[in-house]
């Protein structure tokens, strides 16, 4: 099953930045990893918005429930999801 997920980030000023960098580099080498594993497909920064536009390939909600969650960054983000489904116009073969 393929989500379109929108992730806005809003990290409280009042978290001191060390604290706050060693939340982002835990977060990025999940997302990473996810990346690596076919998981998380696609990544697309928001021009001048901490946000961005990700594609996730996952086996069911519940997966991308348990992966969401697991984020570090989780209790700073706002995240909206649409599941996606192959469009009978597409000429791409690998797209599920």
């Amino acid at each position: 099953m393929l989500f379109h997920v929108r992730m806005d980030v809003n990290i409280p000023a009042d978290i001191p930045v060390d604290v706050a960098n060693e939340i982002k580099a835990r977060e990025k080498a999940y997302s990473q990893a996810l990346q690596r594993s076919g998981k998380w497909r696609h990544i697309w920064r928001l021009a001048g918005e901490y946000a961005n536009y990700s594609v996730f390939d996952l086996e069911s909600n519940a997966e991308l429930h348990e992966i969401l969650i697991a984020l570090p960054l989780f209790p700073y983000m706002k995240i909206s999801v649409t599941p996606l489904c192959r469009h009978p116009s597409s000429v791409r073969d690998d797209d599920a």
